[in-house]
């Protein structure tokens, strides 16, 4: 038997390249490497429905498609190492795996505190064993939780915390409002003040120094001298991308792997890269390569990097030369308490040039936003319920389109 396409990663990611590898027209062999023991799942979730105990693991795992019933799973597994002039890869039980072609969906993993201090009662939310674990802690009666970081899994660890009925829950970040980076300086006004009226407390632009606690965690300091009583910390600072296991090689691994417009590899047309570890061009927005960490991209990127990939392995429906560059509208959401952030585009690239095209900022009912980049709109943003969201939607066209239009006006939902 031929070598196979192996995918480096078993999760969202190596499941739709596996699947759209066959849709392109691949017929050879598939296997998939995954360091975690369970079949891929959705991570969503895990810090909102399965952390709050209404959602199963059972709920979230995929369903493979029947084309990819005979793809050879090895789970449980890591890849350690590469060596791409050989086509070899060495995994951690002290296999090699020679491939034709390899698909890095490798993905990202928390970033953790190097604060001085216990490590029990710390926690992160990545994996379904992360996720059960801080459930585990949530419940208890009386828990008092800090979550350090508030990005969107810090947002939504605590308003699931506060559901729970947490007896306190506090945020730490540096910047002086939650989601800034991401969202800009209107809407992250904004979901302060509703995470606010819900109960969450905030100590903003402050930084932890020390978690107190002999054998497991009992407070975290700030850098302002203060203190914060805590039973359950939840990290929330970030993420690194998994690629150690490429070193070596000759490429660029400067915050995930760097990619062309077409999501290969180093030069090395057999070698591709999908989901949250791949670092691309879009040149619907510039040349500047980025990861985007976003539900759409293990989908989006899968699709892609499979046609590429199958075109150059000569099993595919399109040649290689006729595929264009690759181009994505990213898109995410997010659910915080009771209302969602859903978000189409590139809102972090425009968060210096904001116009509200619907709703009052000051109140706490539907708002939709509208990022700019020289003028040009890059992302719209809703903060609200399923109106909200169906507004933002109406923007796609616009988003669509490369370059983006200007925003002349703004616009009502109609």
């Amino acid at each position: 038997m031929s070598a196979p396409v192996v995918i480096a990663g078993a999760a969202l990611a190596g499941l739709r390249t596996a699947e759209q590898l066959r849709a392109a027209g691949w017929l050879g062999p598939i296997t998939l490497v995954g360091a975690e023991p369970q079949p891929p799942y959705n991570r969503p979730p895990l810090s909102k429905d399965f952390l709050a105990g209404t959602a199963s693991a059972a709920s979230l795992t995929f369903r493979p498609r029947a084309s990819v019933a005979d793809a050879t799973w090895q789970l449980g597994t890591r890849v350690v190492r590469a060596e791409l002039d050989r086509r070899l890869l060495h995994l951690d039980d002290g296999r090699t795996l020679p491939y034709r072609a390899l698909v890095a969906a490798t993905g990202v993993r928390p970033r953790r505190l190097t604060c001085p201090g216990p490590l029990p009662g710390r926690h992160v939310v990545r994996t379904l064993a992360d996720a059960e674990r801080l459930r585990t802690a949530l419940v208890a009666p009386g828990v008092r939780v800090v979550v350090v970081g508030a990005g969107f899994i810090g947002c939504e660890v605590a308003a699931t915390a506060v559901a729970l009925g947490a007896a306190s829950v506090t945020v730490i970040d540096p910047l002086p409002l939650p989601l800034l980076r991401s969202l800009g300086e209107l809407l992250a006004t904004s979901v302060l003040a509703r995470h606010q009226r819900r109960g969450v407390r905030f100590a903003l632009g402050r930084g932890v120094t020390a978690f107190t606690g002999s054998e497991r965690v009992t407070g975290v300091q700030l850098d302002d001298g203060s203190e914060l009583a805590a039973d359950v910390v939840v990290e929330a600072v970030g993420s690194l991308p998994n690629t150690e296991w490429l070193a070596d090689n000759g490429l660029d691994l400067t915050d995930g792997v760097r990619t062309d417009d077409r999501l290969r590899v180093g030069n090395r047309p057999e070698v591709v890269a999908v989901g949250d570890v791949a670092r691309f061009p879009n040149a619907r927005y510039d040349d500047l390569p980025r990861r985007v960490e976003h539900w759409s991209m293990p989908t989006d990127t899968a699709k892609h990097a499979a046609r590429v990939l199958a075109a150059h392995l000569g099993d595919a429906r399109a040649d290689a030369h006729d595929l264009p560059p690759f181009t994505p509208l990213p898109t995410f959401w997010s659910d915080q308490h009771d209302f969602r952030l859903q978000s189409f585009g590139a809102p972090a690239l425009g968060t210096g040039e904001v116009r509200v095209l619907h709703g009052d900022p000051a109140d706490e009912g539907d708002l939709v936003v509208g990022h700019l980049r020289h003028g040009r709109l890059v992302g719209v943003v809703a903060i609200g319920g399923p109106g909200a969201t169906a507004a933002a939607a109406r923007f796609r066209a616009d988003l669509l389109a490369t370059p983006a239009p200007t925003v002349t006006t703004a616009r009502s939902p109609r």
